[in-house]
């Protein structure tokens, strides 16, 4: 096996290993959600059991709101979790995206620990994934019209980490001509083409840009959950890179709370489809986030948590996010997705500061 794709297999692996074992969520910072506090509704006027959780979503009808975000694949640990996912995926109507796809180009046996998930969910919405590294170094549209095959996948997302290439040892922190690639990328497929980052959220000129190019939806992912710039300082210490680690400990919580990403996006791009991730633990952030303007909203961490335990505990875990969305609903006077768009709430905290800059 080429030297490069076993790098790629131990890194993936450690992508797994260490959120699941090591403490690597944010430090001093949140996704600010908890400045979000919904106003009660004591007169709902409405059953718990009439509450309809299903939303569409670029075409395609979904359960309920929630993607379960691009996480792993590219590794043999990959192939079990993605499994288990793919199959929620496929009972709960929920989408899922894949990780990071560049290992399933270069092996066979590898692209199979992504296209499990299709197997096992032959009805799902399914999210492709590339990095905006690829893309600079040169991803032509033909291996990622594969990517898009490897899984059947009904749409690709462009995931951006500048802070997780500058850090990680092998990384490749070269961005430029990402966006006019992503504009090439938007031309050239036949289906939905959206962006991502990976846990330091997305900036009112970012999506900006994003939205002028055509993108089909974009993915805040903000920080306050999983940091990526912390993964990649642990696999630096392995390593004995002092720069890399000085580099992850300093940029630990670098980034955009999710919740204020959310905010100045949605004002700088309403016609944009957004979907809200980057530490977002239960159904109440879930209601929370599409209050604010999201139209779906991703877990990665959480769902990647109780797939390595057991299918028991992901697809219980599933029903629960489910009935706390419900829940929120209720309390809220929500029948549907569309009232809950609409439901009132007061911003506390930072938020209500105006420094967050969702003014």
């Amino acid at each position: 096996m080429p030297p490069d794709l076993e790098i790629i297999k131990r890194r993936k692996k450690e992508g797994i290993d260490i959120p699941l074992h090591k403490d690597v969520q944010a430090k001093t910072t949140s996704t600010y959600l908890e400045d979000i506090k919904f106003v009660h509704n004591a007169l709902p006027e409405l059953d718990y059991e009439e509450i309809d959780t299903s939303t569409t979503f670029l075409g395609h009808k979904f359960s309920a709101p929630i993607i379960i975000d691009s996480m792993t694949g590219g590794t043999p640990e990959a192939t079990e979790i993605n499994s288990r996912l793919g199959e929620l995926a496929e009972k709960y109507g929920f989408g899922m995206g894949l990780g990071s796809q560049r290992a399933g180009l270069k092996s066979t046996d590898l692209a199979d620990t992504y296209s499990i998930a299709r197997k096992n969910a032959p009805n799902a919405f399914l999210i492709a994934n590339i990095g905006g590294a690829q893309l600079a170094k040169g991803l032509s549209v033909d291996d990622t019209r594969k990517i898009l095959e490897m899984i059947g996948a009904n749409a690709l997302v462009i995931h951006l980490n500048p802070l997780q290439e500058l850090i990680q040892p092998e990384g490749e922190p070269k961005y430029r001509g990402v966006l006019q690639r992503i504009s090439e990328l938007v031309k050239s497929l036949d289906v939905p083409v959206m962006v991502k980052e990976v846990g330091a959220g997305i900036s009112r000129e970012v999506a900006i840009r994003l939205a002028l190019v055509g993108v089909s939806a974009i993915n805040v992912a903000g920080t306050g959950g999983t940091s990526w710039a912390g993964v990649e300082k642990l696999r630096a210490e392995t390593q004995k890179d002092t720069v890399k680690i000085r580099l992850g400990e300093l940029f630990w919580d670098w980034g955009i709370p999710t919740a204020a990403s959310l905010i100045e996006v949605r004002q700088a791009v309403p016609q944009v489809p957004l979907i809200a991730s980057g530490g977002l633990r239960n159904g109440l952030e879930v209601a929370k986030c599409i209050a604010l303007g999201a139209d779906m909203c991703g877990m990665a961490y959480p769902f990647l948590r109780k797939a390595a335990e057991s299918k028991e505990s992901l697809f219980e875990f599933a029903r629960m996010i489910t009935e706390e969305l419900k829940s929120a609903m209720f309390l809220v006077g929500a029948k549907n997705i569309k009232d809950l768009k609409s439901s009132r709430y007061i911003l506390t905290g930072y938020l209500a500061d105006g420094s967050s800059s969702n003014r």
